[in-house]
């Protein structure tokens, strides 16, 4: 028996494609082709097959939505590994900051304009999130994205999307490692600073 093929994690086929729209994927989960624990996102149109998490991401994660609810403002609340809806897909990001409270988003996820900022707790993800992560929330203008970057022990930020851009991206990127302190600040306002070494395990 010949052994299985295995493809690299972060590489799409060179073959064409499938693209599913967000409507498709909501109708595949209505219908139970998909449930909700199973670990997929779409990603640009793509099913894209969600990592387990180690214990440095679950310590990572939960250390920085309990820095974050600290400053977190009236009016936002914080939601973790649960969907957001863009135009052409639905990721999961690790931490997301929306407005509003978990009762306004009953008949739906939030969307671009509800998002103030989006976390992705990254180790063996780190391409995924610095690749089409990073072109669907930029595409989708999402005024902030911080990664969580276990594996260079730093913070990135990056501000400023350009959706416009021939590939999407975000003008501005600001990397903060130990002894560093990152600014938490959405919607035009500061709320507080995070230090990096309160956030990495």
């Amino acid at each position: 028996m010949s052994a299985a093929l295995v493809l690299p994690r972060y590489v799409i086929p060179a073959e064409p494609v499938y693209r599913m729209t967000v409507a498709q994927y909501h109708a595949a989960i209505r219908a139970g082709v998909f449930g909700e624990g199973d670990p997929i996102e779409l990603l640009e149109g793509l099913l894209v097959q969600k990592m387990s998490k180690n214990r440095p991401h679950v310590v990572a994660l939960a250390e920085l939505l309990q820095q974050i609810n600290v400053f977190l403002p009236s009016g936002w609340f914080t939601q973790t590994q649960d969907p957001i809806t863009l135009e052409d897909g639905e990721p999961e990001p690790d931490l997301a900051v929306v407005r509003g409270s978990a009762r306004d988003y009953r008949e739906g996820h939030p969307r671009p304009a509800d998002v103030g900022l989006v976390v992705e707790v990254s180790d063996p993800t780190l391409d995924r999130d610095r690749g089409i992560k990073l072109r669907s929330y930029a595409r989708a203008g999402l005024p902030a994205y911080w990664i969580v970057n276990l594996v260079d022990r730093c913070v990135e930020v990056y501000t400023a999307p350009d959706a416009a851009a021939s590939t999407p991206t975000y003008r501005t990127r600001t990397t903060w490692g130990p002894g560093g302190v990152v600014e938490l600040a959405f919607g035009g306002a500061s709320y507080g600073h995070i230090r990096v070494d309160d956030v990495l395990p």
